[in-house]
């Protein structure tokens, strides 16, 4: 015995329209790597670009100050060379020192500070000794070059940017250079004309020389959670960040004297010149994607108005065909590639024939059932003419044994002419109205049933449920309801209540099954006991073996019941009914997804 196969799931099949966009993403995709590289060079080349314009800006907005600190540096330098040979020389060197005060105007002091903390040479004339100074003396106790921001207390309550330069014989230290720059014109020197930029200066220890504004907020301008020392360790470079006012800020640090004063120029974010991607490089780096949705659209759209609509429409007519729906006469496509066209005459042109192979088969049909009709009109006149026949012979008949041998043939010979009448009768042969059917030979039958006293007339009563049955059952049910209806009439009698009465029906008990019922008053004795009928349906009555035979061709289960004051009979059965005619509306959608492999 083969095991049940469970039928595997259906996998869903991608359309049209989602492989063109498949096929169109791996067309694509080399090109839009392509794109993607090349825009991240170019946003790569336009921040260097950008970078080097920040950062030249910076250095041209800080050449005052740089033009400022390297003059002070170089006439620290040459007075270092001079102080050699001027140092024994007070006079001479105060007056050298003097002059280069003098030309420069930048300066407000220039000096030699021997190695003890004396100032020996003055451009003021003050020789005094800065031993004592804790302020100064730090700065000339180191044996390299210095640049700082010396206190108010020490020129005139001015604060100084200083200058502080080594000067050495054969190795040995004799002292130090001294140029003085008043603060007010380190900051001057740092003011420019662009309202964008603010700068400061530093030195590699982080300390800032000068700013452009020298107040409480000066420091305001640096950048956020970023050391000084460490931008002058990083050295030349630019960056995006924000102030210590959480403002955001472009940032350039460029060398005013290599690895010892740096310029830090603090931006506004400009578009021109950003360091950080911004709405045109987004555009940039998203353009391969807008490309490649722009292609999917206007592939969609003629692959939509070149293929899909049509085969939508051919689909359309194929479901109408397949509904038994006709019209397809005038049926055209609009603008159909040659290719579709071809398909859509070829589906066409097979419409047109088998629609005339229906016609041909539909004239044969019709040939075959008007035949069918005539033939079951001729068996219906032959067996009403062996009724009528029947007929004469019971007039005849002197017994009444005979007779009512005779009208109980009669009375089945008629119910097969019924059987025929209804079949030609009937607009489709292969089903027939059981209903219909009993009705009319139950009325031939006995539309008024004389008692067994021949005094007392029938009240009979019909429920028959509007049931279609196939020909093949027809014959027997007839035949069944015929006897059990001949057995009533012969055995039903007056009730307690004087009334004589049968009652068939034919009922649909559930979806499935069908119930004939045959029911019948009984006569009483003169005692008032119910007369027993089991003289006709015991096992060698004829009646009792014929129903028992159309019970069994029926393939239906009888039951017999006799009551004090009925007797009932039930046949219940399956009726093999002719499957309903398919729906002329279907889902369209859910027809062709179940025959898509046909198609």
């Amino acid at each position: 015995m083969k095991a049940d196969r469970t039928p595997a799931a259906r996998i869903p099949r991608l359309g049209l329209a989602p492989k063109l966009a498949l096929v169109l993403t791996v067309a694509i995709l080399p090109l839009g790597l392509i794109s993607l590289y090349q825009t991240s060079s170019v946003i790569a080349e336009r921040r260097a670009v950008s970078e080097a314009a920040l950062l030249e800006q910076t250095q041209l907005a800080s050449a005052r100050s740089q033009e400022l600190v390297r003059s002070a540096i170089s006439a620290a330098e040459a007075l270092a060379s001079a102080a050699i040979v001027l140092k024994e020389n007070t006079a001479t060197c105060d007056t050298v020192f003097t002059e280069t005060v003098r030309r420069n105007p930048d300066f407000v002091f220039a000096g030699f500070v021997n190695d003890e903390l004396i100032v020996t040479c003055a451009s003021n004339g003050d020789h005094r000794d800065l031993s004592g100074n804790t302020g100064v003396s730090s700065e000339f106790e180191s044996q390299r070059f210095e640049l700082s921001v010396l206190p108010q207390s020490f020129f005139d309550n001015a604060a100084t940017l200083s200058v502080t330069t080594p000067v050495l014989s054969e190795g040995d230290y004799l002292g130090k250079v001294w140029i003085a720059i008043p603060i007010d014109i380190a900051n001057a020197s740092l003011e420019t004309n662009i309202g964008q930029v603010e700068l400061a200066l530093f030195d590699s220890g982080g300390e800032v020389l000068a700013t452009e504004h020298f107040g409480d907020d000066r420091r305001n301008l640096l950048p956020k959670d970023m050391a000084l020392a460490d931008l002058a360790a990083g050295g030349r470079q630019s960056f995006h960040g924000t102030n210590r006012v959480d403002e955001p800020r472009d940032y350039a640090v460029v060398p005013i004297v290599q690895g010892r004063v740096f310029a830090l120029g603090s931006w506004s974010p400009q578009s021109n010149l950003r360091l950080f991607m911004g709405a045109e490089e987004t555009i940039a780096i998203f353009f391969p994607v807008v490309m490649w949705l722009v292609a999917l659209l206007v592939a969609y759209i003629g692959i939509h108005r070149l293929v899909i609509r049509h085969v939508r429409r051919l689909r359309h007519w194929m479901y109408l065909y397949s509904a038994g729906h006709g019209g397809l006469n005038n049926a055209r496509l609009d603008n159909a590639p040659p290719e579709i066209e071809v398909v859509a005459q070829a589906f066409l042109s097979m419409t047109h024939r088998i629609a005339r192979h229906e016609d041909r088969r539909r004239d044969d049909v019709d040939q075959i059932s008007t035949l069918f009709r005539e033939v079951h009109h001729r068996v219906k006149n032959n067996l009403q003419l062996i009724s009528s026949m029947m007929n004469m012979q019971i007039r005849n008949a002197s017994g009444n044994e005979t007779k009512r041998v005779l009208r109980r043939v009669q009375d089945r010979v008629m119910a097969l002419a019924s059987i025929h009448r209804h079949l030609y009768m009937s607009r489709k042969l292969a089903q027939i109205e059981a209903d219909s059917l009993l009705e009319d030979i139950i009325r031939q039958m006995i539309v008024v049933g004389p008692g067994k006293d021949g005094k007392d007339r029938i009240e009979f009563a019909t429920a028959f449920d509007r049931i279609t049955i196939d020909p093949e059952q027809s014959v027997p049910l007839t035949l069944l309801a015929t006897e059990a209806a001949m057995n009533a009439v012969k055995y039903c009698g007056p009730d307690e209540d004087g009334r004589t009465w049968i009652d068939v029906a034919l009922k649909r008990t559930d979806d499935t099954e069908i119930t004939l019922s045959v029911v019948n008053s009984l006569a009483l004795d003169e005692d008032g006991n119910p007369i027993s009928a089991d003289t006709e349906f015991d096992t060698t009555g004829l009646g009792s073996k014929l129903i028992e035979s159309f019970a069994s061709q029926l393939g239906g289960t009888l039951e017999v019941e006799q009551c004090a004051d009925r007797y009932e009979l039930h046949v219940t059965f399956t009726p093999m009914e002719v499957d309903a005619e398919e729906k002329s509306r279907l889902d369209e959608d859910l027809y062709f997804s179940r025959n898509a492999d046909g198609l």
